[in-house]
C-alpha cells in the first residue's frame, strides 16, 4: 500500500506543480538557429510584434486586370475590408506579369486575449465581394489565416490522437489479456507517468524552453512505453502463475527477470534520447527532456508500483474476464507454444534453415531501405503540409504561380546605429535595386522602417518556387553577395525568411546528425555489451536496429518524397520529408526498439544458462516472449498509427515511419532476422574476451528465486541441434 500510495501522491504532487508554474514556450527564434534565428532574435528583443500580412488575391480568368469586371471586384475588396475597421496598411493594388491577376494586401494588427478574433469579419467582407462580383474568383491567404487554419487542425487533431489513443491501448489489452482489470492496470500506470511527467516538464520548461508539439510527443511515448514496460511485467508474473507458482514466487520471478530488463531497457531509451541534446536545436532538446522523463516515470512506476498492485489484486486481477478466453492458470509449456501461433509457425523454417531465412530477411530490409539513398528534407510549404484540397492550400499555390515568392519572401533585418541616416536609407535602396537587376528576386519589395528600435524589415520575393533549386540560389545571391555589399556595409543584416529557415534548420541538422548518430550507437552498445557481456550480441543489437531504421527510411521516402502509394494514408507525396523528422525518428526508434530486443534476448540467454543449447534456447525465449512483443508491438503501431491519419503531412511522415518502423521490427527482425543470426553464431554469441572480463556479471535468469516446483521437462526438440 506504500508504493501505492506513494505513486498517487507523486502524480498528484507532479501535477499540480506543473500547473502552478504554467508551461514555457519557445519563443519564434529559438526555434530555428543560424542567420534566420538571428533576425527573428533581433525582432524579439526590439520588441516589435510581427503584425499578420494578409493577402487577397483577385483572379480574372478570361479578364484582364484592367476590366471592368476586375476593377469592380478589386475596388469592391478594398472597400470591404477597410470598412470592417479590423485592418491596417492597406497597400496599393499589384498586378501579375500575366495581367491576369491583382494582389490585394493589408495588414491585420495585434489584438488583446481577450478582444475578439478579427479575422472572421475580414473574411465575410472578401465574401461578400466574392458573391457581388461572380465572374472573378477570389482567395485569401496570409498568417492569420494560416494560424487560424493551423489552430482549428491542431486542436481538433490532437483532442482525436488523445481521446482514441487511450481506449485503443485499452482495447488492444483487453484482447491480450482476457480480463477487463489486467488490461486496465498498464493503460491507467502509463497515463498516470504521462501526467506527472507532463507536470515536471512544465517545472522544466522555465529552464529549457519546449515547442507546443512537445506533450503530444510526450504522450505518444508515454502510452508506447510505459504500456510496453507494464505488459512485460505482467504477462512474465501471468506465466509464472500458469506454471503452478504460487503469487509470492511468481511476483519475484517477474522481478527478476523482466523488471530487470525493463530497467535495462528503459535506460537505453533514455540515453538515447539524450543524444538530441548533441542536434543544437532547442526542438529536440525539448523532445529529449519530455521522454526522458516520460521513460523514466514509466519504468519506476511498472517495477514498483505494478507489483504492488498485483500482490493487492491476487487473483482479482483475473476480474471481468472476456467470455471464451481460457484461464491463467492453464498448465503447461505447450500451452504456451500454442498462444505463440503464427510466430511458433514462422519459426520453424527460419531455425532450420537460419542461412537462408537471414540472407531473405536481410535482403528484404535493404531492399525497403533501399529509396532512403534519395532522401531529400526542407522545411515543408504551406501546400505541402495541408491538403491540396483545402482552400487555403489551394489559394497559396495559385498566389505562388501569379506572384512567386510572394507568399514566402525572404526578410532581411538591418539593425543599425541610426536606420534614419542616409547611408543606411542609400544602402537599402542600393539593396532593392540590385535584387531586382539580379532577376532572381521579384517585385514588390517592401520596406518597413522602425526608427525607434532602429531596425528596418526588407522583404524580398525569390525567384522560383520557395524551395526549389531557383529559390535557394537565389538565397545565396542574396546572403553572400547583394546584403554584404550593401546593407551589410551600414550594419548587422541577418537574412530570415521560411527557406531561409529551413536552410539554416538544414545545415545545422546536417552538423549534428553523425555526432547523433554515432552518440546513441556507441551508448546502446555499451549498455548491451555489460547487459549480455558479449561483444556480438551488442554489435548485432545496433546492425538489427540500422536495418529497421533504413526500411522505416525507404518506406517514409517512398510514400511522402516519391508519392508510391501515398493515397493508402489519405495524403499525397509532399516530395520531401519534414526537416526534423529522420533524425527524431532515428533516435526514438534506435531506443523503442531496445524494448524488444532486450526483452527477447534477456529470455533466450534465460533459457542457454539453464542449459539449453543456442537453437533450443533462441526458440524458446522467441516462443515465450511471442505473446507480450506481439501485443506491445500493435499497441505501439495503434498508437503511432494514430499519428498517421493527422491533418498534417509533418505528422503523416512520423506516425507512418514510427508505425512501419516497430511492425517490421516485432516481425522480420525478432521473428526471422535474430533468431536466424543467433541460431548461426551458436555459442559464439556469447563470446567476451578476456579483457574484457572485469564487466559485472547480470543473472538472466530465476535461479536467486525459491522455486516450489520442479520445470516440466525439456521437450525434445523438433529440428537439428546447433
Amino acid at each position: 500500500m506504500t508504493a501505492i500510495f506513494g505513486w498517487l501522491l507523486f502524480v498528484v504532487l507532479a501535477t499540480l506543480l506543473g500547473g502552478a508554474t504554467g508551461q514555457v514556450t519557445m519563443e519564434s527564434h529559438e526555434q530555428g538557429t543560424g542567420q534566420s534565428a538571428r533576425a527573428e532574435q533581433l525582432l524579439t528583443e526590439a520588441g516589435i510584434d510581427d503584425p499578420d500580412q494578409e493577402t487577397v488575391l483577385v483572379s480574372g480568368g478570361a479578364h484582364a486586370a484592367g476590366s471592368p469586371e476586375m476593377r469592380r471586384a478589386v475596388a469592391a475588396v478594398r472597400a470591404n475590408v477597410q470598412a470592417t475597421g479590423k485592418i491596417t496598411e492597406l497597400r496599393p493594388d499589384v498586378t501579375s506579369k500575366d495581367g491576369r491577376h491583382v494582389m490585394v494586401q493589408f495588414t491585420v494588427p495585434e489584438v488583446a486575449d481577450d478582444a475578439p478574433d478579427p479575422l472572421p469579419a475580414i473574411q465575410d467582407a472578401v465574401a461578400k465581394a466574392e458573391r457581388d462580383n461572380p465572374s472573378v474568383e477570389m482567395g485569401q491567404f496570409g498568417g492569420a489565416t494560416a494560424d487560424a487554419w493551423f489552430d482549428e487542425v491542431f486542436g481538433s487533431d490532437f483532442q482525436r490522437a488523445e481521446v482514441t489513443a487511450l481506449p485503443l491501448a485499452l482495447g488492444i489489452l483487453l484482447v491480450a489479456f482476457g480480463a477487463l482489470v489486467a488490461a486496465v492496470l498498464p493503460v491507467m500506470l502509463a497515463f498516470t507517468a504521462f501526467l506527472a511527467a507532463g507536470g515536471l516538464l512544465a517545472v522544466t520548461s522555465h529552464a529549457l524552453h519546449v515547442d507546443d508539439t512537445t506533450n503530444s510527443v510526450m504522450l505518444l511515448m508515454g502510452l508506447a512505453v510505459g504500456v510496453d514496460y507494464c505488459l512485460f511485467y505482467l504477462q512474465r508474473e501471468r506465466e509464472e502463475r500458469r506454471k503452478g507458482r504460487d503469487r509470492g514466487t511468481a511476483l519475484a520471478i517477474a522481478a527478476a527477470t523482466s523488471g530487470r530488463s525493463v530497467l535495462v531497457s528503459g535506460l537505453t531509451v533514455m540515453v538515447a534520447m539524450s543524444g538530441m541534446f548533441l542536434s543544437g536545436l532547442l526542438l529536440f532538446k525539448g523532445f529529449a527532456v519530455a521522454t526522458i522523463l516520460v521513460v523514466l516515470i514509466a519504468m519506476l512506476g511498472s517495477v514498483t508500483v505494478l507489483p504492488a498492485l498485483l500482490s493487492l489484486l491476487g487473483d482479482k486481477v483475473e476480474f471481468a474476464r472476456i467470455p471464451f478466453r481460457g484461464r491463467t492458470r492453464r498448465q503447461g509449456r505447450r500451452a504456451a507454444e500454442d498462444r505463440a501461433g503464427v510466430v511458433g509457425t514462422l519459426l520453424k523454417p527460419v531455425l532450420a534453415r537460419p542461412g537462408i531465412a537471414a540472407v531473405l530477411a536481410a535482403g528484404l530490409l535493404l531492399a525497403l531501405a533501399a529509396p532512403a539513398l534519395g532522401m531529400k528534407t526542407e522545411q515543408l510549404r504551406i501546400d505541402q503540409q495541408i491538403p491540396p484540397g483545402e482552400e487555403i492550400a489551394q489559394t497559396y499555390t495559385k498566389l505562388n504561380e501569379a506572384f512567386p515568392g510572394t507568399p514566402d519572401p525572404a526578410v532581411v533585418v538591418v539593425k543599425a546605429r541610426d536606420i534614419n541616416a542616409p547611408e543606411v536609407t542609400a544602402a537599402i535602396d542600393e539593396l532593392k535595386r540590385r535584387a531586382v537587376a539580379s532577376k532572381e528576386m521579384n517585385e514588390p519589395i517592401e520596406v518597413t522602417v522602425h526608427g525607434k528600435e532602429n531596425l528596418a524589415e526588407i522583404e524580398i520575393p525569390l525567384a522560383g518556387t520557395g524551395s526549389d533549386a531557383t529559390s535557394t540560389h537565389a538565397l545565396e545571391t542574396l546572403r553572400e553577395r547583394i546584403v554584404p555589399q550593401t546593407v551589410g556595409q551600414v550594419g548587422e543584416a541577418p537574412v530570415s525568411g521560411d527557406l531561409a529557415w529551413s536552410t539554416d534548420y538544414n545545415a545545422q541538422l546536417r552538423t549534428s546528425i553523425v555526432p547523433v548518430f554515432l552518440f546513441v550507437m556507441g551508448i546502446t552498445f555499451l549498455l548491451m555489451l555489460v547487459f549480455f557481456r558479449s561483444l556480438l550480441i551488442a554489435a548485432s543489437a545496433i546492425a538489427l536496429n540500422l536495418l529497421s531504421v533504413g526500411a522505416a527510411y525507404g518506406v517514409m521516402v517512398a510514400v511522402f518524397q516519391h508519392g508510391w502509394g501515398d493515397n493508402l494514408v489519405g495524403t499525397t507525396g509532399a516530395g520531401a520529408l519534414e526537416s526534423w523528422i529522420p533524425l527524431f525518428v532515428f533516435v526514438v526508434l534506435f531506443g523503442l526498439s531496445m524494448d524488444y530486443h532486450v526483452f527477447v534476448v534477456s529470455r533466450i540467454r534465460e533459457a542457454y544458462d539453464r542449459g539449453l543449447d543456442t537453437t533450443r534456447a533462441v526458440r524458446e525465449g522467441i516462443l515465450a516472449t511471442a505473446g507480450p512483443v506481439t501485443s506491445a508491438a500493435i499497441i505501439m503501431i495503434a498508437t503511432f498509427g494514430i499519428f498517421g491519419t493527422l491533418t498534417m503531412q509533418a505528422f503523416k511522415q512520423l506516425g507512418v515511419g514510427l508505425a512501419v518502423a516497430v511492425l517490421i521490427d516485432a516481425t522480420i527482425v525478432r521473428v526471422v532476422l535474430l533468431p536466424a543470426i543467433m541460431t548461426l553464431l551458436g555459442r559464439a554469441n556469447w563470446y567476451l574476451p578476456r579483457w574484457l572480463g572485469w564487466l559485472p556479471r547480470i543473472s538472466h535468469g530465476e535461479e536467486t528465486v525459491p522455486d516450489p516446483i520442479q520445470p516440466p521437462p525439456a521437450p525434445q526438440p523438433l529440428i537439428p541441434q546447433n
